[in-house]
C-alpha cells in the first residue's frame, strides 16, 4: 500500500454548540444547566427540499444539514462549481445507534396495532445506513456508500476505511461523518444503567462535578478527505488507531508508543492532547493515568463538555483538532491544565474511549 497524504479539506458539524459557520470557532461557548445537551437546529429548508423535510427523522436531518455544510466548506457542491467533481467519490459513515427516533415508532406502532396495519416508513428508516443514503440520493451520488456501527468506535472505523480506500487508489476523496442522536427514551433507559449524573450540572464546569456518569449529548459531525492538498486544507490525518478492552493502563502506553514511533513521532513531539474526559470518575481514571505516565509536560485539552457523551463523539473531536490546526490557536474553554502551550502547533493527538471499552488515537497534523 502506498503511503498517500489525506487532507481534510471540508467540514461540516451539527452541536449543541455554535459550530455551523466555520469562520467562527467557539467564540461564544454556550453552557447549560443540565445532564444532557441537545444539538442546535439550523433552519434545515436551507439543507433539504421542504417536501421531504417532514419523512425525516432529526439525525437525518442532522446528518444531511452537516454533510452540506462541509461540502459546501470543501467546494463540492452543486451551488459552488469546484474545479472538480461536484459529488464525493464516497460516502462513509459511523453511527452507534442509528435512527432511534424511527426504530421507537416503528416498535410503538407494532405495539399498538397488535403487529398490523404497519406502514413502513418508520421502518425503512429506522436502519442504520439511512443518513448515508439519503445524503446520497439528495447529491445523487451513486459510488462506494458504506456505515460502520462499532459502538464507541464507529466513526474511526469509518475513517480507517476511507484511509485504507484513498490509499490503495479505489477512490481521491471521501465524504466521513459520525452521527448519534438522543431521544427522551433512550436518555432514560441509559440513565437506568448509570450512565449520566443524576442532577443536572453546570455543562461547562463538568470537570469540577463528582458525580458518576457523564452528561448525555448527540452531534453529526462531516469532513471532507482528500489526497490533494490546498489553501483550504485544515489538517493531513496522519494516522488512526483502535483497539478493545485493554488489560492494564501499561497496555496503552504501550499502543502510544507504537502508535507514535509508526509516524516517527514520541509523546514529546505531540503540541496538543485532546482527551475523551467525560467527568465521570470511574472512566476518567484511564486518561489521568495515561498522562501521569506520558504527557506530564504536554498541553491537555478536552471536549464532552461542549457535546456530551455518546458513540460517536470523537467526530465533534476531529471537527475540533482540524480547526485548531487550522486557526493555530486553543480555545481557553477547552484548556485542562495550565502547560504553556507550543508557539506553532504542529500535531494534535486525540484519545477517546466509550465505557472503558472502545479505545482509539487519531493524529492529526499540520497541512
Amino acid at each position: 500500500m502506498s503511503h498517500i497524504p489525506i487532507y481534510i479539506n471540508g467540514l461540516g458539524n451539527i452541536s449543541p454548540q455554535k459550530t455551523t459557520d466555520s469562520n467562527h470557532f467557539l467564540e461564544e461557548p454556550l453552557s447549560f444547566e443540565s445532564n444532557r445537551l441537545k444539538c442546535i437546529d439550523p433552519g434545515y429548508k436551507e439543507f433539504i427540499p421542504a417536501e421531504s423535510i417532514r419523512r425525516m427523522s432529526r439525525i437525518i436531518k442532522m446528518g444531511i444539514a452537516a454533510s452540506k455544510l462541509c461540502l459546501n466548506d470543501a467546494g463540492c457542491s452543486p451551488e459552488i462549481p469546484p474545479e472538480g467533481n461536484t459529488t464525493p467519490n464516497a460516502i462513509i459513515t459511523g453511527t452507534g445507534l442509528g435512527c432511534v427516533e424511527d426504530t421507537e415508532k416503528f416498535l410503538a406502532s407494532m405495539i399498538k396495532n397488535n403487529e398490523e396495519f404497519l406502514t413502513p416508513t418508520a421502518f425503512i428508516q429506522s436502519t442504520h445506513n439511512t443518513v448515508a443514503g439519503q445524503i446520497a440520493l439528495l447529491l445523487k451520488c451513486h459510488s462506494y456508500n458504506f456505515t460502520y456501527v462499532h459502538r464507541g468506535i464507529s466513526f474511526e472505523t469509518a475513517l480507517i476505511d476511507a484511509m485504507t480506500q484513498v490509499q490503495l487508489g479505489e477512490f481521491s476523496n471521501a465524504l466521513v461523518g459520525g452521527s448519534d442522536e438522543l431521544t427522551d427514551n433512550a436518555f432514560a433507559i441509559t440513565s437506568r444503567l448509570g450512565y449520566w449524573k443524576r442532577k443536572p450540572i453546570q455543562t461547562l464546569n463538568l470537570l469540577n462535578d463528582y458525580q458518576r456518569g457523564s452528561i448525555a449529548g448527540e452531534g453529526a459531525s462531516f469532513m471532507f478527505l482528500d489526497h490533494h492538498q490546498n489553501g483550504h486544507s485544515y489538517a493531513k490525518v496522519s494516522a488512526v488507531t483502535t483497539f478493545l478492552k485493554p488489560p492494564s493502563h501499561m497496555d496503552i502506553s504501550r499502543r502510544l508508543h507504537d502508535f507514535l514511533s509508526g509516524q516517527r513521532l514520541t509523546a514529546h513531539d505531540i503540541s496538543l492532547v485532546l482527551l475523551g474526559l467525560n467527568g465521570d470518575p470511574r472512566t476518567d481514571l484511564v486518561y489521568h493515568q495515561l498522562v501521569k505516565t506520558d504527557f506530564q509536560s504536554a498541553k491537555l485539552a478536552y471536549f464532552k463538555h461542549l457535546c456530551g457523551e455518546y458513540h460517536t463523539a470523537s467526530a465533534f473531536a476531529t471537527w475540533l483538532a482540524a480547526m485548531i490546526l487550522k486557526t493555530q490557536s486553543v480555545p481557553e474553554v477547552i484548556r485542562v491544565n495550565n502547560n504553556p502551550i507550543p508557539s506553532r502547533l504542529d500535531h494534535v493527538l486525540i484519545y477517546n474511549h466509550f465505557q472503558g471499552n472502545n479505545h482509539a488515537f487519531i493524529l492529526l497534523s499540520r497541512p
